[in-house]
């Protein structure tokens, strides 16, 4: 993470000025990791899809042939399951990609050394949405939307880049303009313990104040079953991916002009309700928990409920690792008093590093193409031959498909009506402000 700097220590205070905030910098970027593990060294033979739709498309696909590129990603299922078809790419253009993985508290510091030294040694990795204005206020990577609207580079009637869930691509755009492919994606949800809130005769909340009455009503640590947990863990990313919400949902707005306003009576009200939860209805310690260690401790059911990224789901349906499987209910994210459903969205997308050469360029978006495609993601999401199949894909078209909806199914009640209902309705990608210096302003507000 960044470190704390004079200048953004300054961004709490109401005096500040919105031009005073923009000059706020990142520092600390220059710590080195140690070098990640490449997991796309050795690929078996094999296909895995039928390349002929590929080769339908009316690009030249050989277009880089003989170029080697690096994606840093992250240890994650969704990522892994792509490595398994990248031999996929490999034949059908071939351009010898790599996907390096990098730990997750580690890729946003090597990205950010990596494009700003422009040493191009990643010509994509997963970029965090946060981190999109950072990039382009530098100038770090490409706009798309000249390799979206070249026919020698695209056929959009067959990518249909407008398919992808219009959240991502949002989240993804900076003035209007894009400048990632999204791969995987979150929308945020209520996730809840069905059989525990059907004995105490209560329904999913509606409202945040019900979300904290229903939190009560089951909170029993005598019985080792706490009402509800929220992420704690300090960071941009962390605790300051929920607070947000809570605080654009009770009425909060960033700015009044080019006054900050986070000491409002809205935002102050909302601190309170995240907090007062928090103390009153979570299990000791949650100030250091994020995402995994709520869904570990919802699917040992010592948690009743909890507000996070729907992909969570597959955690907690995980027969090997949960105890609670068939006993959970998804719902919306609950209105604030402000009658809003304001939630955070979150995706991992593939960017194009501004230091390549034209050729590795080519390559690059070549892969981002693929990558994003709906062939790749049926085929990293229930058609997948392993045991984990992707719960985020980013096509819109997908969660109306049955294969995908049967699949999602098996999560738990009311999961697929809720996710495309926040989808449709309740993600915003301005959630957060859309600054290049959200990221250390985030970790500062994070600890205040």
């Amino acid at each position: 993470m960044a470190k704390e700097t004079d200048a953004t220590r300054q961004t709490l205070s109401t005096s500040i000025s919105r031009r005073q905030m923009l000059k706020t910098t990142l520092a600390g970027v220059a710590t080195v990791s140690a070098p990640g593990l490449l997991i796309g060294q050795a690929h078996a033979a094999g296909q895995f899809m039928d390349l002929d739709s590929f080769r339908g498309a009316k690009i030249d696909w050989r277009m880089a042939e003989g170029e080697t590129i690096t994606i840093g990603v992250i240890p994650a299922g969704y990522f892994e399951n792509l490595d398994k078809v990248l031999p996929d790419f490999e034949t059908l253009t071939g351009i010898n990609a790599r996907l390096e993985m990098i730990p997750p508290g580690q890729i946003r510091q090597k990205a950010v050394l990596d494009l700003s030294s422009k040493t191009g040694t990643y010509a994509s990795h997963a970029a965090d949405p946060m981190y999109y204005e950072l990039y382009v206020a530098n100038g770090w990577i490409d706009p798309l939307d000249d390799y979206l609207g070249s026919d020698k580079l695209t056929d959009n009637s067959w990518f249909q880049y407008e398919d992808i869930q219009p959240g991502h691509r949002g989240a993804t755009s900076v003035g209007g303009r894009p400048y990632g492919i999204p791969y995987d994606g979150e929308a945020t949800i209520q996730i809840y313990r069905k059989d525990v809130y059907d004995a105490a005769g209560i329904e999913p909340a509606q409202t945040l104040a019900e979300y904290a009455a229903n939190a009560a009503k089951i909170h029993n640590p005598e019985q080792r079953l706490w009402g509800c947990a929220l992420r704690g863990f300090r960071g941009a990313g962390q605790n300051m991916y929920i607070y947000p919400s809570i605080f654009r949902a009770y009425g909060g707005e960033w700015f009044d002009g080019e006054r900050v306003t986070v000491d409002t009576p809205e935002a102050l009200a909302a601190l309170e309700y995240y907090v007062s939860l928090l103390n009153n209805y979570a299990p000791a310690g949650v100030e250091n928990w994020n995402w995994p260690d709520i869904a570990d401790a919802f699917g040992q059911g010592t948690v009743g409920s909890y507000i996070d990224g729907h992909g969570t789901a597959a955690v907690i349906a995980n027969p090997e690792k949960s105890k609670v499987v068939g006993k959970v209910g998804f719902a919306r994210w609950p209105k604030g008093p402000s009658g809003k459903r304001v939630t955070s969205i979150w995706n991992w997308s593939f960017p194009i590093n501004a230091a390549l050469s034209e050729k590795q360029k080519q390559a690059t978006w070549l892969f981002s193409q693929w990558a994003g495609s709906r062939e790749v993601q049926i085929a990293t999401s229930y058609a997948f031959p392993g045991a984990y199949k992707r719960t985020g894909p980013n096509r819109a078209s997908m969660w109306a498909d049955p294969q995908f909806t049967d699949m999602m199914a098996g999560f738990g009640y009311n999961f697929t009506q809720a996710a495309t209902e926040s989808f449709a309705n309740d993600t915003d990608p301005d959630w957060r402000p859309r600054l290049p210096q959200w990221p250390a302003v985030g970790d500062t507000m994070a600890t205040a």
